[in-house]
């Protein structure tokens, strides 16, 4: 009697193994890897034929000669998927007032003649920590430091940031945004 229940109890848990555990998995993978396989392996960007970043992580920019991106909240190596998560800090907490007056004054050195308003990405971080997006107007308070330390036009620079603008999704939803690993790819194309 214990042998013909247990019997079909291992025969449905094997069966289910098998589809869920394995067909099904590798049926998702073959789908995404014919459909997207950009996507599917990680959006990596390829310069020279060497891999400099993935699309969809920031990276870490000091060089005035480059667009820098959003802060990082991953610590302690910044712009480390595994540990994603934002600051969760509040607009009142006091390490969060040091952290934006930090990259004030960062952002301030690297151009002492900006006297624009520095726009709010640039001096916090994302939800994930990882965002690698800036505003448009956090790219264009940027151009005067870059176009100086590259000894072309401001021009020049804008139409770059123009060219790497990527609109509203569907037209309607977010805001008009810049990669900044591409921006910076772009420069260093264009704008050596």
């Amino acid at each position: 009697m214990f042998y013909r229940q247990i019997k079909p109890a291992l025969l449905i848990f094997a069966t289910l193994t098998i589809v869920t555990g394995v067909l099904y998995p590798l049926l998702i993978t073959a789908i995404a890897q014919i459909a997207f396989a950009h996507r599917a392996n990680g959006s990596i960007v390829f310069h020279n034929g060497k891999a400099v970043g993935s699309s969809l992580i920031g990276q870490e920019y000091s060089d005035p000669k480059y667009f820098w991106g959003r802060l990082s909240a991953t610590s302690p190596m910044g712009y480390n998927p595994l540990p994603s998560s934002g600051s969760n800090l509040g607009p009142l907490n006091p390490v969060l007032r040091e952290r934006v007056e930090a990259r004030v004054k960062m952002l301030q050195g690297a151009d002492p003649e900006n006297k624009s308003p520095i726009p709010v990405d640039l001096v916090t971080a994302s939800a994930s920590g990882l965002d690698p997006h800036v505003s448009v107007a956090g790219a264009l308070y940027q151009v005067p430091r870059v176009a100086r330390v590259r000894g072309v036009s401001q021009e020049q620079i804008i139409r770059l940031v123009t060219e790497n603008t990527t609109g509203r999704f569907a037209g309607v939803f977010g805001e008009p945004v810049v990669n900044v690993l591409q921006l910076n790819m772009a420069l260093d194309r264009r704008a050596p």
